[in-house]
Parts: C-alpha cells; structure tokens; sequence
C-alpha cells in the first residue's frame, strides 16, 4: 500500500477566506503540472481519464475551489447574474426565479439573488454593489427609478433586464406587462359582474400602486367616481386582508367589491368577509393578482390576474445569454400580457 500523501497546509500569510489551497497544491497532490490541472477541470475532455482521475481525487481530498474571479478575468466572463426582487417573501416572484435559475444553470451560469425589500435607495445601494462585482448580467424586478443608478448602469456596459413591468424606454432590455392595464381590465370584470361600489386593498409599493391608478381610471370612465382605498405596508400579508378590509367597512360608503393588489391581501379579505358573516361573492366580491398556488383552492375560490412569471424568468435569462454569447437577442422589450381569471370570488 502507498504511503499516505499529507494535504497541503494553507500558507500562515493566507488571509482568512481568501482560500489557502492552491490551484499548486492540488496539482502537487495528484503528481501533474498546474496546467494539467486547469485542463482537467476547465476542458476534461481533452485530458486522459487516469489523470482526470488523479485531479478529481486530489480535489476531493483538498477541498478546492476554482478561483471563478481569475478564470472570469482571462474570459471575460464571470458566469454569474444577479437578480434583485423586492422580497424572498412574495411568493409571486418565485416562478420567475426558478426559471431564472433554471435557464441560466443550462447554460453553465449561477444565479445570485439580491433582496431590496421596497425600498429605492436600498436597491441603487445593491446595484452599486453588483456593478463592482461584474457579472455577466443583472435582472431588476420592476423599472429602477434612480437617474443616478440608471446612468452608472449604462456606464458599466453590462446587460441589464427589467422585469415585471414595461415601458418603451428600458435601461438595455425589458420583459414585463402593464400594471394600469392589469387595473383597468379588473375595474371592467368586476363592472361586468354587477358590483358598482368597489374599494380597493393595496399594499404600499410602486406596482401595486399602477394597479390601483388603472383601476380608478376605468372605473371613472364607467361612471364610478369614487373608490375607497386602504393602503397597508408592502410585503402583503393576510392579516394585512383582513385589516384592510374592516378599515373599509367601518367607513361611511357601501362597499360591494374589493379589488386586492395581490392574491394573499385578496386571501385576508375574503378570510374577514366570512368572519364577518359576508357572502361572497353575492355580498362581495373579491379579487386579487398574482393567481398564486393556493388562488383556485381556498373557498370561495380567487379571481385574480395571472402573469406568467416563468416566462418572464426564462426570457431575462436568454436575453443576457443572447448579449453575452455575442448573439442578436431581438426586440429589446417584451410584452409577456396577462389575464384575468374568473372564479368563484366574482
């Protein structure tokens, strides 16, 4: 039996995290020369299969990890996109995440996630910080609202998506849909269905509050001209629902319908309207967005707007894969839709 190899020692003058095992010492290890190493990590193909073999144990046995910032240097390519979503809570985010992560891993890249809640000096403070970290690509939820911010993106070259909203002035490129659009076609459904005193539930963000200014806008045109509205604190919350709703019904004017800026506010208002001794949709309606999970299961069943999220996830990843890998990514803004689902809330 051979006798056993010690694991190279981390140099004392190592700073910490800085990691102390070497591209070297793994080399030492398995008998081969640093390049070898890097051919056998980088291009395995091009190395036999007892060396690829020698380099795989010695990795194992160190605990390396390829230096991705060197390697990024030499290609100019990092292999790493950061997203910002206002929160890890809102699970309306998460199918455009997944395809993000998804869509991006196929093509050999990470994803790394950034959390701005919904705040803006917040979320110019993460660009900055993610501009110095150069990655391939950085995916926005919503339009960023800095000039100061815009114009440093513009400067560092890096392909930028805007999600989750549209304009025809994106940053680089965007995929997304109309808010006030998404409002005016809720204020048209719920007149459909016979309710003329509607209010609203919003939470306090700069979307929801696109939503809310649509709706408004076409009820006016259909002849309501008032529409009562409580505004709770963004990330929703049921109980937030639930609250909102009795603000409304301890006001002065008859409420009939509510139109919620999200499926779970929507969850609360319903959860208080049965509390209350409410029949919905009969005495209320209800309706939300997001067309969440849970959306077609509770009782009565939720009315909502649905957005592809996994769509949009998918596309700000071929639009950054496209830019990178030197390949025409087409029209730079996309209009993913949405629509209007009806249930039993309505």
């Amino acid at each position: 039996m051979p006798a056993a190899v010690p694991l190279p020692r981390p140099p004392r003058s190592a700073r910490r995290g800085s990691g102390g095992i070497t591209l070297n010492d793994v080399a030492r290890l398995a008998g081969v020369s640093a390049i070898t190493v890097s051919r056998a990590l980088n291009t395995p193909d091009l190395v036999s299969v007892e060396t690829l073999a020698k380099v795989r144990d010695a990795v194992a046995r160190t605990g390396y990890v390829p230096n991705l910032l060197a390697g990024g240097l030499a290609s100019n390519r990092s292999r790493l996109v950061a997203a910002l979503i206002p929160t890890i809570a809102g699970s309306v985010f998460l199918e455009t995440v997944q395809a993000l992560t998804d869509t991006l891993a196929a093509a050999g890249c990470q994803l790394m996630l950034g959390q701005s809640g919904y705040d803006g000096a917040r979320e110019e403070a993460l660009v900055d910080a993610i501009i110095g970290r150069r990655p391939d690509g950085i995916v926005l939820t919503g339009l960023l609202r800095s000039a100061a911010a815009r114009r440093r993106l513009l400067a560092s070259r890096i392909p930028v998506v805007e999600t989750w909203d549209l304009t025809p002035t994106p940053i680089d490129m965007l995929v997304g849909f109309s808010h006030e659009k998404v409002g005016a076609r809720a204020a048209e459904h719920l007149h459909a269905q016979g309710y003329r005193s509607p209010a609203i539930v919003t939470a306090d963000d700069h979307r929801a509050g696109l939503r809310r200014a649509g709706f408004e806008a076409r009820m006016r045109e259909l002849g309501v001209k008032k529409v009562p509205v409580c505004v709770v604190a963004a990330p929703s919350t049921l109980g937030n629902g639930r609250a909102g709703l009795r603000q409304l019904l301890a006001g002065r004017g008859k409420v009939d319908a509510v139109f919620c800026s999200s499926d779970v506010l929507a969850h609360g208002v319903i959860t208080e309207a049965l509390a209350q001794g409410l029949a919905v949709p009969r005495e209320l309606g209800v309706m939300g967005f997001g067309d969440l999970g849970f959306s077609a299961h509770i009782h009565p069943s939720l009315s909502t707007a649905q957005v592809d999220g996994a769509a949009i996830g998918a596309q700000a990843a071929r639009f950054i894969l496209d830019r990178v890998e030197g390949r025409d990514p087409g029209p730079r803004v996309r209009d993913i839709g949405f629509a209007i689902v009806a249930r039993e809330s309505t």
